[in-house]
């Protein structure tokens, strides 16, 4: 999993930012953070709960039994099963575990936590329904996300090459009659035998003949394109990477100018991208380039940064103003998008931002 050597690391950078905001306590609850700071992730079904106070004594509250090689100077634990029946009141619990560690800060201190998470309200439990100064870590904890460190790079790196082993498999089976839930399944084995056990995620568009959505029970058939944009997780960590195959291998001319429009947009990406340029020129250069095929046939995003949550900073993406810097790592994923494509055609790459460019984390051919 996670080293704790590094996730002592990302606890004094969050002490860095609770310093800077006068913070005395952080109180958090998402399992990502969780992770992110201890190294421990709680299974889906349970909860955990991570207090860090501004001397940099780390407190844990787990499930069941205390684990293993986590970064916390002290861990509680509470049953989160009875019997073997999962409880449903596991976050409370999971405070009340914490409670005798957490003193309330003074008057004129704060509390940092997650508004995502109702943080507010589980400083109120704590604090015998008395109210607290609270402050909301959650941007604060998405920029801090954003620079991997060693251990992060390992397990995304290994959601890369499951990638990697499904569209390998997806170049063996897919023809005219297959049908998506068999790919979907064909698939998924197919980057579990790479992990060496279950993901924490599989991704979501699966469809032929569609620009994306859960697989069906429909056969693809010959001149239709097949959009496969997998996000394997591997123990918490998300790869996002895409292709687009012809069902019948014969793509057309028409397929085959589209085509070409997408890869030029994916060069001038790694062409571009270096710390500092700003995400939403990127964007904009990207669409310009896509409408020279035919306006309004690109009208998603040119991409995001991925993690421990499929879509984190940088965003490639209008609605954000955000640039590059060294150590994001991103996806870039032009597509275009019309009924003479049959559907549409996206290819994704990944990407870590290095302090002279970028190096590509995905090797699968991009060919249709």
């Amino acid at each position: 999993m996670l080293e704790p050597k590094l996730c002592r690391g990302r606890q004094q950078r969050l002490l860095n930012v609770m310093q800077e905001q006068e913070i005395e306590w952080a109180l958090l609850r998402s399992p990502e953070n969780v992770q992110w700071l201890t190294g421990f992730r709680p299974h889906k079904l349970m909860s955990a709960v991570v207090g860090l106070q501004a001397d940099g004594e780390c407190y844990l509250s787990a499930p069941n039994s205390e684990p293993e090689n986590v970064a916390a100077d002290r861990v509680v634990t509470f049953e989160a099963q009875w019997h073997s029946t999962l409880r449903q009141e596991q976050a409370r619990a999971a405070l009340e575990a914490l409670k005798p560690a957490f003193s309330i800060p003074s008057d004129t201190g704060r509390i940092g936590v997650e508004f995502s998470t109702g943080g507010s309200d589980a400083v109120q439990f704590l604090n015998d329904g008395a109210p607290a100064k609270t402050i909301d870590l959650d941007p604060l904890l998405w920029q801090l996300r954003r620079n991997k460190d060693d251990d992060e790079f390992a397990l995304i790196s290994r959601a890369v090459d499951c990638t990697h082993a499904m569209y390998q498999r997806a170049r063996e089976i897919i023809q005219p009659g297959i049908t998506e839930l068999e790919v979907f399944n064909q698939l998924h084995a197919a980057a579990v035998e790479v992990a060496g056990e279950p993901l924490t995620d599989i991704g979501n568009d699966f469809q032929c003949n569609s620009p994306g959505g859960p697989p069906r029970n429909r056969a693809a058939k010959a001149g239709e394109l097949y959009i496969l944009d997998l996000g394997p997780a591997y123990r918490g960590y998300y790869a996002d990477n895409c292709r687009t195959f012809a069902v019948n291998r014969q793509p057309t001319d028409e397929q085959m100018q589209a085509w070409e429009v997408i890869v030029a947009a994916l060069e001038m990406v790694e062409q571009t991208i270096h710390p500092g340029v700003s995400c939403r020129q990127l964007f904009e250069q990207a669409q310009e380039m896509l409408d020279e095929y035919r306006p309004g046939s690109f009208f998603h995003h040119l991409g995001h940064g991925i993690g421990l949550y499929p879509h984190e900073a940088p965003h490639l993406n209008p609605r954000w103003d955000d640039t590059f810097e060294e150590g994001d790592i991103f996806t870039a994923e032009p597509g275009l998008y019309c009924d003479e494509l049959q559907a549409g055609i996206r290819l994704e790459q990944n990407y870590i931002v290095t302090g002279g460019g970028v190096e590509r984390l995905t090797s699968f051919p991009l060919d249709l």
